[in-house]
């Protein structure tokens, strides 16, 4: 099970999902779907990235590059790391079962992240009142079925 993910670089939103593969064609696919042909993609060093159709520039993690002029992966590095500390110190177990649950309520926090404190609280109240289930999350999550 490998997790997917892409940030707007503009907006500083967050689209994520849970695939089976990490390999060319769901990298590959996941991009197209979610970029436009004149964005430009930042990466890692993946070699499922090879000959997207769209303009790349990576970083070299495993020789120690993380920023390159204006290339990096910082901001989905930041989101990860958001989903990470909430496994460890909120969760301690997440099952495969229900990760794109826990992916998508993370993705809901880093969504909304910028906004201030009473919208944040506007949007979680209109979510738990409908019970438990938000159709205004939806907007920034992408289908994980």
């Amino acid at each position: 099970m490998r997790r997917l993910s892409a940030a707007a670089k503009g907006t500083n939103q967050v689209t994520a999902r849970v695939v089976d593969r990490a390999d060319r064609r769901s990298l590959q696919s996941f991009v197209l779907k979610h970029t436009t042909p004149d964005t430009t993609v930042y990466t890692d060093q993946a070699s499922a990235y090879r000959g997207l159709p769209r303009k790349h520039a990576f970083v070299a993690h495993s020789i120690g590059e993380y920023v390159r002029d204006k290339v990096h992966t910082n901001g989905i590095e930041s989101f990860w790391a958001s989903l990470k500390r909430g496994y460890k110190g909120v969760y301690h177990k997440m099952s495969v079962k229900h990760l794109n649950r826990y992916i998508s309520e993370f993705l809901g926090r880093h969504n909304r992240r910028r906004l201030d404190t009473h919208s944040q609280m506007a949007d979680w109240v209109r979510c738990a009142t409908n019970k438990g289930y938000c159709k205004l999350l939806e907007t920034c999550i992408v289908s994980l079925t």
